[in-house]
């Protein structure tokens, strides 16, 4: 048995043994609180859950198309479905416009809006999904003419987040995004957040109304940014504490890889094949949101750390950008970045370009890269040859059949930079230890004991060498 059948064995994946690993139980913990669109959609045991699935809506998606070709538009509404079933929605019907740009008023316009009012009717759906970002205009113009909730794309995708986010430190960026987002528009949530609590006259309403003349949207315009300061000053601490971590990785030379990519890519079951992490793994969209770092070494014996990283969308939200901009800081930081592209995905190269939007939004672009084409398994020989020719220094690998990973291995350790020096040092027989500590954290060339002590050539870490310039014979740069 290889190691990586091991590996899958103590996972519970080849039912040798019960699932042990963090990713398969929260994988567990989440079937196990999925609804089925035939039965209730109420919890009846109302509990606190790490994970819930949002009750079962029915909705219609409406996509407004004015750039790119009717595939990049087809592509487009067709991940907004998934968004929606993610999300734990039942998708109804789908309508595309073509428009120069989207109505000011009501993002389709008003003829397509009589349209989408008699779907609506007809199917029974309860909330439309438009596929970009609306003004708070426009949703309360869609929400007044449709009679059902409206929500945009980026609403979608922060609710997703509020679903997934698990660690403390997630939870908050996701709050602090989703407040950013509702509070210019309180406005278009209600007629109730416009009533007025007081005043001097309030409406000629007269005696009675007189209070402390505020709307009760300014008084929740304040909470709200009470809430936000409160919780950028609770960001601000947990990143003394992440870069506290990266400062002392750094102060012991341990170089850092991130795994970048579209959501849904395969990131993290290539950290689980690469380190046995054994994080969550699911075929879903943004299935993880919290980084995963993990310590594992190349073939010579050189520590290196994998961070698993959030996936990235087309049109990702500036909020998530902004509140998880801590997080995604670990890509900029990075000494190399893997590129995890989907092979299996019908537009592979879309997918690339909007990951490297984001990675220019991070100040990332700049950081080595190497292209890795997950999936091959499932993918078909047309597309694979397609990115062969258009990446031919691509790695191509399956993390889930494990073809590709030893290649993938050697790449990534033949790019990792090297700080070791190469040294020569004579180390007296009493000083053992120190030659103990020379095997433990450098990779040693060359063994020789002599009448004096012990003759090593060996690669280490500046720190160590400086521990070893007393016993240095000769010393150059690796």
């Amino acid at each position: 048995m290889t190691k990586h059948d091991d590996f899958l064995a103590r996972a519970g994946r080849n039912g040798d043994v019960d699932a042990d690993t963090g990713g398969d139980r929260d994988l567990a913990d989440r079937a196990a609180l999925r609804r089925v669109g035939s039965l209730s959609t109420q919890l009846t045991d109302i509990t606190e859950v790490e994970y819930r699935e949002l009750q079962l809506e029915r909705v219609v998606l409406v996509g407004v198309w004015s750039t790119g070709t009717a595939q990049d538009a087809e592509a487009s509404m067709t991940e907004l479905a998934r968004l929606a079933e993610t999300a734990g929605s039942v998708v109804l019907e789908a309508l595309s416009q073509r428009r120069r740009n989207p109505d000011a008023g009501t993002y389709i316009g008003s003829g397509k809006v009589k349209e989408l009012a008699e779907v609506v009717q007809l199917t029974g759906a309860d909330t439309v999904i438009c596929d970009g970002e609306l003004s708070p205009g426009q949703l309360r113009n869609l929400e007044e003419q449709l009679n059902v909730k409206v929500v945009d794309r980026t609403a979608l995708i922060l609710d997703i987040f509020a679903q997934h986010a698990k660690s403390k430190e997630g939870k908050a960026q996701v709050e602090l995004a989703q407040l950013n987002y509702f509070l210019p528009r309180l406005r278009g949530w209600g007629v109730a957040l416009s009533r007025q609590r007081g005043g001097r006259v309030a409406s000629g309403a007269g005696i009675g109304s007189r209070g402390p003349g505020e709307t009760k949207l300014e008084i929740d315009r304040r909470r709200i940014h009470r809430r936000i300061a409160l919780l950028k000053s609770e960001l601000s601490a947990m990143r003394q504490v992440r870069d506290t971590k990266r400062s002392q990785r750094r102060a012991n030379a341990v170089p850092a890889v991130a795994i970048a990519g579209y959501t849904n890519a395969g990131k993290s079951s290539l950290l689980n094949s690469l380190t046995e992490a054994g994080v969550l793994v699911e075929d879903s969209l943004f299935a993880t949101l919290d980084p995963t770092t993990r310590k594992t070494t190349t073939t010579d014996g050189r520590l290196y750390t994998l961070t698993d990283t959030v996936g990235f969308v087309r049109h990702l939200p500036h909020q998530l950008v902004e509140s998880f901009r801590s997080t995604l800081e670990e890509i900029a930081d990075a000494d190399l970045v893997v590129h995890v592209i989907d092979g299996s995905d019908a537009n592979p190269e879309d997918q690339v370009v909007a990951v490297r939007e984001v990675l220019t939004e991070i100040d990332a672009a700049q950081v080595p890269e190497i292209m890795v084409v997950n999936k091959i398994d499932a993918a078909d020989e047309i597309t694979l040859g397609r990115l062969r020719h258009l990446m031919p220094h691509a790695v191509f690998v399956s993390a889930r059949t494990g073809e590709g990973i030893a290649e993938l291995r050697a790449v990534i350790a033949g790019a990792l930079p090297d700080p070791a020096m190469r040294i020569e040092v004579l180390v007296p027989f009493k000083l053992g230890a120190l030659v103990s500590r020379v095997h433990a954290e450098g990779t040693v060339l060359t063994e020789e004991h002599t009448a004096e002590g012990t003759l090593i050539q060996a690669k280490v870490y500046p720190a160590l060498a400086g521990v070893l310039a007393d016993y240095r014979v000769a010393a150059t740069s690796a």
